[in-house]
């Protein structure tokens, strides 16, 4: 994890279970407020709670720190603080969804029930004991790029797979488990549902990976976190590191992310700098070939066309005079 030295900008990382009557209205507020600080990023509002990665530079989300806490509902929420030289975000996108984690477990709220959340070091020491097991519930893109020493991983795509692959598990109910995961968002309802189909002891890494990285120098987490920002992988490992992911084309080992040039493939992985530039940044010949195929830089990552982006887009959903009027420059009631 970066600190602050030289750095203009920081990432946060968040999430908070908690009742949201109106998120529609809520959703419009919190846009407005992104939108007049400067703050960028994706950000999910649902009647189950919040829950986002944004950036923007250090004064602005202190700011808006200090905005999502002052509300009674969100006061709990923890920020994970990282430190960027610039937004890791083209666009704001604050949007309403049933749930703020697509998990298809909508039935369960962490807040009733959840898994024991043990801090990074309480963690560290539990994980390589003799009755303890380490599930990684994350997603195959997300582990094939780094995951902890021994950790059990899932072949899913989605984390809404997760509850059929639970099965799989049945012969470790007799264990700890200890759930991870990035942020520590999936975990809650990954947890609780271990411990509704019959699992006794089940732990969680509060904070996740990156709180681990930060507190705990990321101890035996073999290769780089997968994040969901323009960064794509962070070295979270400062004691022991590891590289786990292979070439993707020749199988050598690299952490080196890039999404492929062909954007009817799009696919993220692993490709070793040689085979990115002999590909033209394809995953393969007939990528290469494809009639639509972008331009390759050397870096694998394609920036959104931002041109003519609006960040009001999407921001009022009914008719709202006030908002309306704010978007034309013209004074509301409320300012007359």
């Amino acid at each position: 994890m970066e600190n602050t030295q030289n750095k203009l900008y920081s990432v946060l990382l968040y999430y908070c279970y908690a009742q949201i009557e109106n998120p529609e209205e809520y959703r419009e507020k919190h846009h407005l407020f992104c939108v007049e600080n400067n703050i960028r990023g994706r950000i999910i509002i649902s009647d189950e709670g919040l829950n986002g990665t944004v950036s923007g530079q250090i004064e602005d989300c202190e700011k808006y720190m200090a905005y999502v806490k002052s509300d009674p509902r969100f006061a709990k929420t923890e920020f994970k603080i990282d430190y960027h030289d610039t937004h890791t975000f083209a666009k704001i996108h604050v949007r309403y969804k049933p749930e703020i984690v697509h998990s298809s477990l909508r039935h369960l709220d962490p807040n009733v029930k959840t898994g024991k959340h043990l801090e990074p070091e309480e963690f560290k020491k539990m994980k390589d004991q003799e009755d303890v097991v380490i599930l990684d519930v994350r997603s195959n893109y997300e582990h094939a790029l780094g995951r902890f020493k021994n950790a059990i991983t899932l072949d899913i795509d989605n984390f809404r797979d997760f509850p059929e692959k639970v099965k799989d598990l049945e012969h470790l109910k007799n264990k700890k488990v200890l759930t991870y995961c990035t942020g520590g968002i999936k975990c809650e309802k990954a947890s609780a549902f271990l411990l509704e189909q019959g699992f006794e002891d089940v732990y969680q890494l509060h904070g996740g990976i990156i709180k681990y990285g930060m507190e705990a120098g990321g101890e035996d987490f073999e290769g780089k976190c997968y994040v969901f920002d323009n960064r794509i992988a962070l070295d979270v490992n400062k004691v022991n590191p590891t590289i786990v992911s292979k070439c993707h084309v020749c199988g050598t080992p690299s952490d080196r992310m890039v999404n492929c040039a062909n954007p009817s493939c799009n696919e993220h992985l692993a490709i070793c700098e040689e085979c990115g530039w002999e590909l033209d940044g394809a995953c393969s010949v007939e990528c290469r070939e494809h009639p639509e195929k972008r331009p390759y830089d050397g870096t694998g990552y394609y920036q959104k066309n931002t041109n003519g982006y609006n960040p009001y887009k999407g921001l009022h959903r009914k008719p709202n005079k006030d908002l309306i009027q704010k978007l034309h420059g013209e004074p509301t009631d409320s300012c007359v």
